[in-house]
């Protein structure tokens, strides 16, 4: 099925290529691949408070600004030549909680708000970005490749953050406002692509089962 996200894996390489130096910049500051990773699950808690309260640029921002250490735990470990078994699960672990609990503020912030639409968008594109991550982690499980799709989470970050963006600068979501609009948008995006992702997931194991038999 091959890599068939929004961003190509070369753009991917690129991007860890550039971000290696801030990577070993951090390590020189004493920090450590795990440390990272914490850092980042911590900022995603901050970006959910942001949210609740419908701090949309804030959220943005944070979700942005946390997602970047994904990047940087791995660049870390990679240059350091720390990478860890228990490393890769503590990445993989707090990547999900942390992303879920982002979705948790914008619920919270879209209800409170009384935008219903908004916060049942944010739960199904919660529900079908857990989809994703499981179906890969179940493929390993049984040693088979589950990287493949349209939406991983990088992929879905982005979405979500130019969607808050667009929100918070076009009024929010208070009733009337524009802004609804551009976070319906966003969530609805996000669960369809990682919808699809996780169908293509399955169907990729299925596909390896039968080469198989």
């Amino acid at each position: 099925m091959g890599d068939q996200s929004f961003v190509s894996r070369e753009t991917r390489a690129r991007v860890r290529d550039a971000v290696t130096p801030l990577a070993v910049g951090a390590g020189k500051l004493g920090l450590t691949p795990n440390a990272l990773t914490v850092i980042g699950f911590l900022i995603s808690g901050v970006a959910a408070a942001a949210a609740a309260a419908q701090l949309w640029l804030a959220a943005a921002a944070l979700v942005i600004f946390g997602g970047s250490f994904d990047m940087l735990d791995g660049g870390l470990a990679r240059a350091q030549n720390r990478v860890t078994r228990f490393g890769a699960f503590l990445d993989s672990t707090l990547d999900r909680w942390g992303e879920g609990v982002v979705y948790i503020g914008i619920v919270a912030g879209a209800s409170a708000a009384g935008f219903v639409v908004g916060a049942v968008l944010a739960a199904a594109a919660a529900v079908s970005s857990f989809q994703v991550s499981y179906t890969r982690a179940k493929a390993e499980s049984l040693s088979l490749h589950g990287e493949v799709g349209i939406a991983p989470r990088a992929e879905r970050l982005l979405v979500l953050t130019v969607g808050l963006a667009l929100t918070g600068l076009d009024g929010g979501v208070a009733p009337g406002a524009r802004g609804q609009l551009w976070l319906a948008l966003a969530l609805g995006i996000v669960f369809l692509t990682a919808s699809i992702t996780a169908v293509q997931r399955t169907a990729h194991v299925r596909t390896q089962l039968r080469k198989e038999e």
